[in-house]
């Protein structure tokens, strides 16, 4: 059974910077796909960004703020995430889709595997 395990939330003034880090255990081979969604009260997850099939993806309203990316090594998958603003704070949960399957990658449902989620919260 896979396990995702997400940390680098926290409280960070906007402008400000945050990584959050997903390490995966459990699995032998690489996943096909990592994503990063986000959840506010009230609303779906949703689609923040993904490493698919070797390349990266972003929702309009991070491109050119957030990066994700990689370790292989260290299963781990990363979002490196800067100019932070008010309406960036959310939980943040990183899913793995295992094999492949299309390349829906903004879609929920898509995903094999979820963290727990972390918080992230941008003051003003």
């Amino acid at each position: 059974q896979v396990q995702l395990v997400e940390s680098g939330g926290g409280l960070v003034q906007a402008g400000g910077s945050l990584r959050l880090s997903c390490v995966a255990s459990g699995r032998t081979l690489s996943a096909y796909a990592m994503g990063w969604f986000r959840q506010t009260p009230g609303h779906e997850r949703a689609f923040i960004a993904a490493h698919s099939g070797g390349s990266p993806y972003y929702s309009d309203s991070v491109k050119g703020r957030f990066t994700i990316s990689r370790d292989e090594d260290k299963n781990t998958v990363y979002l490196q995430m800067n100019n932070l603003k008010p309406e960036d704070s959310a939980v943040y949960y990183c899913a793995e889709r295992g094999g492949y399957g299309g390349n829906y990658y903004d879609d929920v449902s898509w995903y094999d595997y979820w963290g727990q989620g972390t918080q992230v919260t941008v003051s003003s």
